[in-house]
């Protein structure tokens, strides 16, 4: 299984890859505006640290806009994905895009229909937003399990990527059902590291030494 970091975040980016346990990242207007920095220069300094799928996406409704921005973002970063929203005009672009040889995530995904109709285009990555799906009393990881369950009967060649993460139980959850990846924000990523028990035995260890030495 892989892991994305869901940030803009470059220093947070640069300690996950540094850490050998960051795979790709996904980005969204949303995310860069938090940083305060334009979204070119962003994804400029996140291709220099990561070379896995870098996800960026733009704000063009029609097929016609998605495929010119996702050109322009091919030309920012070797490895950038276009992401393309779950639309009739976004699945156009997809298949326009692919056969450019331009990578593309579909996003905000919430049913496995809509899964497999991104597939059926040719998407590289499907993102299945699992948190949104649980607030609205849906259990969103049961979606990934159908379109788990649908790109295995088929032979898709379309990764699934585990988004709108909110907890370490989203990402074991993930990983149970065979998704491929999931894109987690940092705080959920350095959840991942602690247990309290494990915090505990880190103590009572260095306090038994401290006690050895004496």
């Amino acid at each position: 299984m892989k892991f994305f970091l869901d940030s803009a975040n470059v220093e947070k980016i640069k300690n996950a890859v540094g850490l050998g346990l960051c795979d790709g990242v996904t980005t969204n207007p949303t995310i860069i505006m938090k940083e305060g920095k334009e979204q070119k220069s962003v994804i400029l300094e996140i291709a220099k640290i990561m070379k896995g799928p870098l996800s960026v996406e733009g704000i063009g409704e029609t097929a016609e806009q998605m495929v010119k921005d996702g050109e322009e973002f091919a030309k920012w970063a070797p490895n950038a994905v276009v992401k393309i929203p779950m639309t009739a005009e976004g699945l156009k672009a997809v298949r326009i895009l692919e056969k450019k040889g331009i990578k593309t995530n579909v996003t905000l995904v919430f049913s496995a229909s809509q899964a497999l109709l991104a597939a059926k285009a040719g998407a590289s990555f499907v993102s299945p937003f699992v948190g949104r799906l649980d607030d609205i009393g849906q259990d969103g990881m049961k979606v990934v399990e159908d379109i788990a369950q649908i790109y295995r009967n088929y032979g898709f060649k379309t990764e699934i990527i585990v988004a709108s993460v909110r907890s370490t139980a989203h990402v074991e959850r993930a990983a149970k059902c065979g998704a491929h990846i999931a894109t987690i924000p940092p705080k959920v990523f350095e959840e991942m590291f602690r247990h309290q028990l494990t915090d505990r035995g880190i103590a009572r260890f260095l306090e038994d030494y401290k006690k050895a030495k004496k």
